[in-house]
């Protein structure tokens, strides 16, 4: 069976709380022939871990990279590096995803009420512009 994974069943991999859930979600993931993982899940995902169970970035990109380096998940690693990159050096995921979509789709810089975005983004190389009122 190919399938797509939502996001409470990734977090139930990733976070401990209900075994039951946790084991059929793991079950479930690794007997599927292939699961898609959407960007817009693991934004969901980094933004759960972070304000509901209060976990570091550094174990959000784990959780992340233990999705993209199992052999039978299909996503969009190219968004999804840029998500980590801009995760890894202090930002939010989405916020990474969110550029490099944008610039994929043609746009030519980020803009943002987000200092810390667009700081971030500046720093690897994108361009960003800070809105200010």
């Amino acid at each position: 069976m190919r399938i797509t994974a939502d996001t409470n069943v990734l977090l139930r991999v990733v976070v401990p709380g209900d075994e039951a859930q946790q084991e059929i979600a793991i079950e479930t993931l690794k007997n599927a022939e292939s699961v898609a993982i959407s960007v817009h899940a693991l934004c969901e995902l980094a933004w759960v871990m972070e304000r509901r169970y209060d976990l570091s970035r550094t174990a959000i990109a784990a959780a992340i990279r233990l999705f993209m380096n199992t052999r039978n998940v299909v996503l969009n690693r190219p968004t999804v590096e840029a998500g980590l990159a801009v995760l890894e050096a202090g930002g939010d995921f989405a916020d990474g995803v969110i550029a490099f979509d944008g610039q994929w789709l043609g746009a030519e810089t980020f803009v943002s009420f987000d200092k810390r975005a667009v700081k971030l983004l500046e720093g690897q190389g994108t361009a960003a512009l800070l809105l200010a009122c």
